[in-house]
């Protein structure tokens, strides 16, 4: 017969069961490294850091880790370049007090004297590395930490379990469990690195599953067990770099607040592969907006990954935009849980408001990957009164900037500038469709530009991030705004001309006239309230006039008939 037991017994029966260690040790340990070094694909030092690291690494394998930080002005990428950012770069990098490139903090702890900045900060140049490194690892913590991954190819669907045995006590009563994910073995740039766009990246940070700062562990005490499992879906790249699932690496770590690592450890997860035959169209790279109602092309960039152990040697990739399709036919040979970014043969759509790329590959052993869509609005539309407010950053030599017309004739355009100026400028543009492009002449962005029409709405922004250059499209409705009111009644006529062109209206103004590749032809100051311009020596065919004063500006589109 069943017996009751005292609801004691039944729970230190509970306690005794729900201690599932299988793999931390519950034997005292030394403290392990976690190196975070903060890097950039422009830093000429990093490859050294990145030598140091990594000798510090294979000299003790299953006690020192590196998580490789992408962050700061060396990071950001120039033109073709890849982006190897993240949103914690910066915000691991703020607690660290980090002066220059490369740095590193050994698990985020400060080394008295050894400081990169300023005392009492972690962040250290790299001849100190080395030194923290053998420190730590001569001292005892008092929790364990293991850590295993698994990844399902046909999902990308990877299982984190992590367990942590406390040998002693806590000086905190909280502690905070991270996890990173790192990838394994990028090509890219590196300057320093000798190799062009072949460097080898290695454990390079891509997201961090717990956040900032880690899950909470709320007993801390000598002989405490715990144990967490996360799923977590791989995310398919990284600023479109794509991500590897064979080259994935796990770090786990305990912090005791949100600096000092107590320990941790890392894994390179298991890949379990179901399915022979298994394409799975990851995503669609963004196209750039084209105003609505144009006529627009397009080269759609699409990442297709072969999840199943076969190679894949063909595909056959059907596109369709706003419900027009087309297929393209590709050849290549990927291998198994290797991915390849595919660019599709331009194709040419009606841009509308909202529009809708879908691209898809045959039906194959898994089927629910086979099919990516996804949606783009067009180009903003403003008033015919636009507003620019640009601010340079401490190399305002290198900002260079212009607005371009359907036709590619050069309207306005700007630069170079002073070191951290705002500029504001005002034009007054036609019904028409515009390109904004900002420059860089070095490649490294930092300049911010807002434009913004008579009614607030905002066509194009950057907050500087653009390497060497960056194009945005909007369209103008022609309609001039409230506070651009000087040059309103400003008229040209008759349009088309043939030898005369009246400007009436516009006294004291300055006037420049542009043929379509932004040539400027002619150009006359402080005209008369009705002024008569001589363009008989003008060849037939389209013009702009531009029109200023008083740091309000329009433009005119006139036709030259003989």
């Amino acid at each position: 017969m069943l017996k009751k037991l005292p609801i004691t017994l039944i729970c230190a029966l509970v306690g005794l069961g729900s201690f599932a260690q299988t793999i931390v040790s519950t034997t005292p340990e030394n403290r392990k490294v976690i190196l975070e070094e903060y890097t950039g694909i422009y830093c000429g030092y990093c490859p050294q850091g990145h030598q140091i690291a990594q000798g510090i690494k294979d000299a003790h394998p299953d006690d020192v880790f590196l998580i490789n930080i992408h962050q700061g002005g060396f990071a950001v990428p120039g033109a073709n370049a890849p982006d190897f950012r993240t949103p914690w770069g910066n915000l691991l990098a703020a607690q660290t007090g980090l002066a220059g490139y490369p740095a590193a903090t050994v698990n985020r702890q400060n080394f008295p004297g050894k400081e990169q900045g300023a005392q009492g900060t972690t962040a250290m140049n790299r001849n100190w590395w080395n030194f923290a490194a053998t420190q730590v690892m001569a001292e005892s913590s008092y929790v364990n930490v293991a850590v295993t991954a698994h990844i399902e190819s046909a999902t990308n669907v990877m299982s984190i379990h992590v367990e942590g045995y406390y040998t002693g006590n806590s000086p905190e009563t909280t502690n905070l469990l991270n996890i990173a994910i790192l990838q394994n073995n990028t090509l890219g740039p590196q300057s320093g690195g000798n190799m062009g766009n072949n460097y080898v990246h290695m454990h390079r940070l891509i997201d961090m599953v717990t956040g900032q700062w880690g899950e909470e562990i709320s007993t801390t005490t000598s002989g405490t067990f715990f144990e967490r499992d996360y799923t977590y879906q791989i995310i398919p790249h990284n600023n479109f770099v794509p991500v590897e699932i064979g080259e994935l690496e796990v770090v786990a770590f305990l912090t005791e607040t949100h600096q000092k690592i107590v320990s941790g450890n890392g894994t390179t997860p298991t890949i379990t592969v179901t399915h022979a035959n298994d394409a799975n169209v990851r995503y669609i790279e963004p196209l750039k907006a084209s105003c609505e109602g144009t006529q627009a092309t397009a080269s759609p960039k699409v990442n297709i990954q072969n999840a199943g152990s076969n190679p894949i040697t063909s595909l056959e990739i059907t596109s369709s935009f706003n419900g027009e399709t087309s297929t393209f036919n590709w050849t290549g040979n990927l291998a198994s849980l290797e991915s390849k970014t595919i660019t599709l043969p331009a194709t040419s759509f009606t841009s509308m408001a909202t529009n809708t790329i879908e691209v898809s590959v045959p039906n194959d052993d898994y089927n629910a990957s086979n099919q990516k869509s996804v949606e783009f609005d067009a180009a903003p539309n403003g008033t015919g009164t636009v507003t620019m407010v640009l601010k340079t950053d401490a190399w305002g030599s290198e900002c260079r900037w212009n607005l371009k017309d359907s036709a590619g004739t050069t309207l306005y355009s700007g630069g170079p500038y002073g070191n951290r100026q705002t500029i504001t400028e005002t034009f007054n543009l036609p019904e028409d469709c515009y390109a904004f492009t900002i420059i860089d002449t070095y490649g490294d962005g930092g300049t911010s530009v807002t434009l913004k029409d008579s009614e607030g709405t905002t066509l194009y922004h950057t907050a500087g991030d653009f390497g060497a250059n960056e194009t945005g499209n909007f369209s103008s409705n022609g309609v001039m705004g409230i506070e651009s009111t000087l040059l309103k009644d400003v008229s040209i006529y008759p349009n088309p001309a043939q030898d005369i062109l009246n400007i009436s209206n516009a006294e004291t103004s300055n006037i420049a006239i542009y043929d379509m590749l932004g040539r400027m032809i002619i150009s006359k100051d402080n005209i008369e309230m009705n002024e008569q311009l001589n363009i008989s020596n003008l060849s037939e065919g389209a013009y702009f006039v531009k029109i200023s004063k008083e740091g309000n500006v329009t433009t005119k589109k006139f036709i030259v008939s003989k």
